[in-house]
């Protein structure tokens, strides 16, 4: 059985009339009385004092006040009608009110018992951008593996280039050999060290798109979801609403949900379309950002393998160019026996 809530209106308070008298105010009027030994005299002592009714304190601004009758002391301030605390109190009683047909929604579509409003045009645009977010996140971080993984073993083949030269120089004999690979490590750790400068660029712009780009439309597709529920909320109300019989309790009802319902529409509609706009500029943006990332990331990735492999058959050459060279070695300690 579905249970029903009923808004109802604010208690006013029982009296908004306040009356205010004020009391009345003496007034010296001889405040200075020439005497023998006396300078001034107290009024409590003066002999000749006039009492003045109907002197009173303006009221304040935002009260009204109704016209003082004659010969009456008194007067009539009018209260405010606003109450801050009815006020508070009715926007706690809608919040609560809201809260419960969002939360009564929301369970009765997990427990498949409830229906809901499917956008046939947004939601799978919304599905697969949710799939790319986590395809692109993957991505992102087995390239910045990939960078630092890559940065380790830069600085390996470096220590490894610095132990050939030195061997370089203190083997005569393999001077050749150990110079040749002492050459290729060397360069083979700084063209290493550009690829992961490339790779490092390359998860920061995918960072920016995954963690900014589409979280901020991620973060409005949130909205709209819960704009959705709450949508969904109001037109099952003012469905039920119909569906029972039409009389003078259910009428006024009635049509107090079906304006809330209206309500709801338009906001959900505006922000859907606001959701649709922003989705399509994504996905457009998303494609040139990652066409520019991926063509830089193979052109650095082409790069460092041209260079490596042009100089690796440069220094084989080289190497095999004092080789060649006839030189006096020398001889066996077998030939000299």
């Amino acid at each position: 059985m579905m249970e029903e809530v009923e808004e109802r209106g604010g208690v006013s308070p029982a009296s908004s009339i306040t009356e205010e008298k004020t009391p009345p105010t003496e007034v010296n009027r001889n405040s200075n009385h020439t005497d023998n030994d006396v300078t001034s005299c107290p009024a409590e002592t003066s002999p000749d004092v006039t009492m003045e009714m109907g002197q009173v304190k303006d009221p304040p601004p935002d009260f009204p006040v109704t016209p003082q009758k004659p010969g009456d002391g008194s007067v009539v301030v009018q209260g405010n009608k606003k109450n801050p605390a009815s006020e508070q109190l009715q926007r706690v009683r809608k919040w609560s009110i809201n809260t419960y047909k969002c939360t009564r929604q929301a369970l009765s579509e997990k427990l498949g018992r409830g229906s809901r409003t499917v956008d046939l045009d947004l939601t799978p645009r919304l599905d697969m951008l949710k799939d790319d977010r986590q395809r692109y996140e993957n991505m992102t971080k087995l390239a910045q593996t990939l960078a630092n993984q890559l940065a380790q073993f830069t600085v390996t083949q470096k220590t490894l280039g610095d132990a050939f030269s030195e061997l370089s120089v203190k083997t005569p004999n393999l001077h050749v050999e150990f110079g040749a690979n002492a050459e290729a490590q060397k360069f083979l750790s700084k063209s290493g060290e550009v690829l992961t400068a490339a790779i490092n660029a390359f998860t920061s712009d995918m960072n920016t798109l995954v963690n900014k780009t589409i979280e901020d439309t991620m973060i409005n597709a949130k909205q709209y979801e819960a704009a959705r529920i709450e949508y969904d909320a109001y037109r099952v109300d003012l469905e039920e609403l119909n569906l029972g019989p039409r009389d003078a309790i259910t009428m006024p009802k009635l049509e107090a949900a079906q304006k809330d319902f209206q309500s709801q529409r338009e906001k959900f509609q505006k922000i859907r379309d606001d959701l649709a706009v922003k989705v399509k500029l994504l996905e457009e943006n998303k494609v040139k950002v990652l066409q520019n990332q991926l063509w830089l990331f193979h052109g650095a990735v082409a790069a460092h393998s041209l260079s490596c492999h042009s100089f690796l058959e440069q220094n084989i050459r080289q190497a095999g160019e004092h080789l060649s060279n006839p030189s006096v070695d020398a001889p066996s300690w077998l030939e000299e026996s």
